[in-house]
């Protein structure tokens, strides 16, 4: 049967920065998506919030920017606050999450930040929502909605994602307190295979999670994370990526997934963290671009890489390495540890350093933005920023 084509999004303008919290009016008429099928019948998705899952799409996509993560749970936020002294308690959560999303200036540089459902429905010190304070700043608030890794029987000791029980219910409400997009991680692991079992699961879960956000007007964050760990090299991440980007992607077509109203969020392609032979910033954009150019269809808007336990700064470099040439994707980032580690120990939880530790943000922030650009040179960089962060095993 010939495959019929049809081109039926418009051209969408960049939403404007208060557009996607006004709930039920963007609400558009419903928008057909043709999909073609070897064996059956054209498949036609209609969902209502197809233009403005474009439309979200290309704001967090917009040049110059990209995506502050800071959606670690509450146990993980609290390996953080005890980094630097502080108890694990709601009212410490809140007051490093209002430093985090009330800096200056800070929308210049992050056009999404990634909450978790606790900072979600959370107001600052102030008593402002911090939704409302991410939106003022022209930032789209998102929201991690997986359940986290449990093992998965069956398998080489890999895991699979959980969280998709309730999940319709879920990224309903999430809509209708703000957020306007989402986020799943689920992890491959190196040195455990991978199991052609654990790629499958780790895919499908993705895709499901995808159609179903959508569906609720959320711009799906897909991120199949290869981990750091092992002593692997290069060549090996890139052909264990390469198997799960198109699995990730095949599941997703099958879904009716809308790929223009979605963001990747990968691993850059890098040795093992364990691995003798490193890899110059060239060599990994290299690499990861090529396989991005094998794998991902330019209809997505954005590629959001992880930082991974990168430092700070090999993190910004490696991002800038690929942006020396035009892409046919905004290719950004999504990073948490690679944007907060300075501005946490520069915080400590002390008051009296809460302007000095935002500025550290900003810092990291403009460097990641100048390195979207292809313009970022790394001079002036501290010595902390350079410290990697890998931890072998390192539960999120």
């Amino acid at each position: 049967m010939a495959c019929a084509s049809a081109t039926l999004l418009k051209s969408s303008p960049i939403i404007d920065k208060f557009e996607w919290i006004k709930g039920q009016n963007l609400r558009q008429p419903s928008v057909g998506v043709v999909r073609c099928h070897p064996t059956s019948a054209l498949t036609i998705r209609a969902t209502s919030y197809a233009d403005e899952l474009v439309k979200t799409a290309k704001t967090i996509a917009s040049p110059g920017r990209g995506i502050l993560a800071m959606d670690e749970s509450n146990a993980t936020c609290g390996k953080r606050l005890d980094s630097i002294g502080l108890e694990n308690t709601e009212a410490n959560r809140q007051a490093y999450r209002t430093l985090l999303v009330s800096v200056p200036g800070l929308g210049e540089y992050i056009s999404g930040a990634i909450l978790f459902e606790e900072t979600l429905y959370q107001s600052t010190v102030e008593g402002k929502k911090m939704v409302d304070v991410l939106v003022e700043q022209n930032i789209v608030p998102g929201i991690k909605v997986d359940k986290g890794l449990v093992p998965l029987p069956g398998s080489n000791n890999e895991s699979w994602c959980q969280g998709l029980d309730g999940l319709s219910s879920r990224t309903a409400a999430y809509y209708q307190q703000g957020a306007r997009f989402a986020k799943w991680r689920t992890v491959v692991s190196i040195p455990n295979g991978p199991s052609a079992l654990a790629v499958k699961e780790a895919a499908w879960g993705l895709a499901r999670y995808a159609a179903i956000s959508q569906d609720s007007g959320l711009v799906p964050i897909v991120e199949p994370e290869i981990l750091l760990d092992g002593e692997h090299g290069i060549d090996r991440t890139f052909e264990v990526a390469q198997k799960v980007w198109a699995e990730v992607f095949f599941y997703l077509a099958e879904n009716n997934v809308l790929f223009e109203g979605i963001l990747l969020k990968p691993s850059m392609v890098t040795p093992g963290a364990e691995c003798k032979d490193k890899a110059t910033p060239q060599q990994v954009a290299d690499y990861t671009l090529k396989l991005l150019h094998r794998r991902i269809p330019p209809a997505v808007p954005g590629i959001m890489f992880l930082s991974g336990g990168q430092s700070e700064v090999e993190a910004t470099l490696n991002l800038n390495a690929m942006n020396q040439s035009p892409n046919p994707w905004h290719v950004s980032f999504s990073y948490a540890r690679a944007l907060q580690n300075t501005c946490l120990k520069t915080w400590g939880g002390r008051p009296e350093n809460v302007k000095a530790a935002q500025d550290a943000l900003l810092t990291r922030a403009k460097a990641n933005s100048l390195a979207q650009l292809g313009k970022y040179t790394g001079e002036g960089e501290s010595e902390e920023a350079k410290k990697g962060m890998f931890v072998k095993g390192y539960v999120y």
